[in-house]
């Protein structure tokens, strides 16, 4: 599977002339292949930098390059194709089976019904689905077996980045730890360069190679996921403190 690096060199956001700046000055690299989750409290501006890669939101000032191509400059048709998209409750068009939920992209490409039958059931299995759930529709599947879906559509047309928005906040606990169990596996497995938005800590941590913590549109720490429990630095003590009902220490 094809894979990127991508860089952020001092993006910005604002809303309009004299809106709000939702991104400031933002500067960060991610390396090909490596997993990088974004923290922050709601507002932060985690989803709206994941949003820049694929050229959703357009920065004020600054850029994004995704293997040395500026995402301003690029065609977005193919840019958007180049990258895997997952959200929460999945995304899926309810009126469509499986089969072609997993297969839009490949469809869109023109392939045959015949390829896009191979591919869909060629991820489904990779993401741990059975062949029969390809003739299914989206309501006929639990809450975890669509998240698995929408990752398996991401990935059907081999992205260089696979962006991932809180894609388990809306499942019980249980499943959304079967959930990160299955994706972390996946993702060693296909080293794809994946950005993961999320509110939780453990999630980050058991996900992603390094961590980005964003406080009010600005980086306030970055670091590799292993050193983020003993940093010293106040913000990130804060949140692992606030993450684990703890009293920061002195």
């Amino acid at each position: 599977m094809a894979t990127q690096k991508v860089e952020f060199a001092h993006v910005s956001f604002e809303t309009g002339p004299g809106g709000r700046q939702l991104l400031a000055d933002i500067s960060l690299t991610i390396e090909a292949g490596t997993t990088t989750a974004l923290l922050g409290r709601s507002g932060s501006g985690k989803t709206t930098l994941l949003r820049t890669v694929n050229a959703l939101v357009r920065p004020t000032s600054g850029k994004v390059v995704i293997g040395g191509q500026d995402v301003a400059v690029a065609d977005v048709i193919s840019l958007r194709r180049g990258i895997g998209y997952v959200i929460q409750e999945s995304g899926l068009f309810p009126q469509m089976t499986i089969e072609r939920n997993v297969g839009m992209a490949q469809e869109l490409l023109g392939k045959s019904k015949s390829d896009i039958s191979t591919k869909a059931t060629e991820m489904l299995k990779l993401v741990g689905l059975p062949e029969d759930v390809a003739s299914r529709y989206p309501w006929q599947l639990s809450g975890g077996q669509r998240q698995r879906v929408g990752l398996a559509r991401a990935l059907a047309n081999a992205p260089q980045v696979l962006l991932m928005d809180e894609p388990f906040g809306a499942l019980d606990p249980l499943t959304r730890a079967e959930m990160q169990t299955m994706l972390r596996e996946l993702l060693r497995r296909v080293g794809v360069t994946t950005v993961l938005v999320t509110h939780d800590l453990d999630e980050a941590l058991y996900l992603a190679d390094r961590v980005v913590f964003l406080d009010a549109g600005r980086v306030v720490a970055e670091m590799a996921s292993t050193d983020v429990r003993s940093s010293d630095s106040e913000a990130v003590r804060r949140y692992v403190a606030a993450a684990h009902r703890s009293e920061v220490a002195p």
